[in-house]
């Protein structure tokens, strides 16, 4: 269906309905740091090891949660999670009542157009295999919204 996502309520989508509202970003692989007083989330551009700082493409998407067991898996039913994911997020962005971006592959057909878009973190992160846990607060960054 044509625009599924305007019809579909999150909990009723097929899954591979659900993985496609994934824009490809890579942002939720970053590494987020949560303010302990305020619950404030702030954002690094350190990303999970799997993911290829290149492309900001998971390198074993599909045994993601065996190799890194603290992955997030997004579903309907822990879709209060999603106030931490960033504000482009189409999974979250649905889940507030708001409409895909303009930018997002479902809407322009290209696979590519988050990056072309500027709106993967492709080249601009780091792994964490390349950084101590306890620097990852030398790397907040502003920058995810």
């Amino acid at each position: 269906m044509k625009d599924f996502w305007r019809h579909v309520p999150l909990q009723d989508m097929t899954p591979q309905q659900w993985e496609s509202l994934c824009d490809g970003c890579g942002k939720c692989c970053l590494h987020k740091l949560e303010d302990e007083e305020d619950g404030g989330v702030y954002y690094t551009k350190v990303a999970c090891r799997l993911l290829d700082c290149q492309t900001a493409k998971c390198s074993d998407y599909t045994n993601r949660k065996q190799q890194v067991p603290g992955c997030t898996t997004l579903d309907p039913n822990n879709i209060e999670a999603f106030f931490w994911m960033p504000s482009t997020c189409a999974y979250r962005r649905l889940a507030e009542g708001q409409l895909l971006p303009k930018w997002h592959p479902l809407r322009t057909g290209d696979p590519d157009s988050t990056r072309k878009h500027n709106r993967s973190i492709a080249g601009l992160c780091l792994s964490e295999r390349d950084v101590e846990e306890e620097d990852y607060e030398l790397h907040i960054v502003n920058w995810v919204q």
